[in-house]
């Protein structure tokens, strides 16, 4: 029984890692795309870029009400509207918190560089995750998993090559450091609330569903909005809005488009960050991000006309290398636990079997 058990969890386990890696996906090749064109094409705010990482928060009440009344009409009355315990909300907001700081370094960023130099972010920000994973988290280390880490932040930092070229024209250099230290700062901050999360998880002391995943992510999401909506207040960015609309290089009506695109998209982002991280662990959640970030330079080349340079190339195939060595390994060790635990099972069963009454 115990064993079937386990194998129903893997499943479901793996049912939740796919759509959650597709949402990520979406939201880490589309969101710096969408970003990086409002600011190429007239948009000059940087906190309301970073209100939008996390503004569409309220999209998350949409799977949790359906799975409210679902519980309604099953338990009735006694249906509980949300399960979050206060230790549980207290982190959340924590998380939250930092999670809006982190939206504004990186908006800093992508304001000030090029999409393909802001990988950059990737190739830190991977690293820094295995580092306070190890720490707070107690992750465990395999030779792929430490191999799929070398060849996915060696492929992400090979880009550094090609900076100095992709300087945008009539920026300052001493506007270019900013913005890549603030990546830099984004990506250590990142790389802590990744196992932070997942700690939070490990922590919570009560039944850890998905339903309680979307309702962490709300909260977290809420107060990172929270954040940068004051910082909105004290910029002037509310006021600023309907006139940078006007002046905005693709027009008005697709300005506002992008904005709400921009959310959408972000949110995708989170979600499917949690999600990975729920149904995974952060260091999984980590490497995918990493090796995607040659789709989000090949994006860039075609919609951007960046240039596809031999860096690229070479980042591309070490961090596809990467990512197999990471599922290689997770595949191989699951197979040989199952293996060391069918006998042990076995022996179980005959035992209980055997034994007289």
């Amino acid at each position: 029984m115990g064993e079937t058990n386990q194998n129903a969890n893997k499943k479901m386990n793996w049912a939740l890692l796919l759509p959650n890696a597709i949402f990520l996906t979406i939201g880490n090749c589309g969101g710096p795309m969408v970003m990086r064109l409002y600011f190429i094409h007239g948009g000059n705010r940087v906190w309301l870029p970073s209100w939008l990482l996390t503004g569409g928060w309220p999209i998350n009440f949409i799977p949790l009400l359906v799975t409210y009344f679902l519980r309604r009409r099953k338990e009735g009355h006694a249906a509980k509207l949300y399960f979050m315990r206060r230790p549980v909300f207290v982190a959340a907001t924590v998380i939250g918190i930092l999670s809006g700081l982190d939206n504004y370094l990186y908006a800093n960023g992508v304001a000030r560089l090029p999409v393909s130099t802001s990988s950059l972010v990737i190739a830190s920000e991977l690293a820094f995750t295995a580092v306070f994973a190890f720490l707070l988290v107690k992750q465990k280390f395999t030779p792929y998993s430490i191999n799929a880490i070398a060849l996915l932040t060696v492929g992400a930092g090979v880009l550094a090559l090609h900076t100095s070229s992709d300087r945008p024209e009539g920026e300052s250099s001493k506007k270019y450091f900013m913005g890549f230290f603030m990546t830099v700062a984004a990506a250590v901050l990142h790389g802590f609330i990744l196992p932070l999360v997942e700690m939070t998880y490990e922590k919570a002391r009560q039944a850890l569903t998905y339903t309680l995943v979307l309702e962490i992510q709300v909260v977290m999401c809420f107060f990172a909005t929270v954040f940068c909506t004051i910082g909105m207040a004290i910029n002037k960015d509310f006021e600023a809005i309907p006139r940078e609309a006007r002046e905005f290089g693709l027009g008005e009506t697709t300005y506002y488009v992008v904005l709400v695109c921009s959310g959408l998209l972000w949110q995708s982002f989170f979600l499917g960050s949690i999600g990975v991280i729920f149904a995974g662990s952060s260091l999984l959640c980590a490497i995918i991000i990493a090796v995607l970030l040659p789709m989000t330079e090949i994006l860039a080349i075609i919609f951007y006309k960046e240039k596809f340079t031999a860096e690229k190339a070479v980042s591309l195939v070490l961090s596809l290398w990467g990512f197999v060595s990471y599922f290689y390994g997770e595949l191989k060790h699951s197979k040989e636990k199952s293996e060391t635990q069918t006998p042990e099972t076995e022996m179980a069963v005959d035992i209980s079997v055997t034994t007289p009454s």
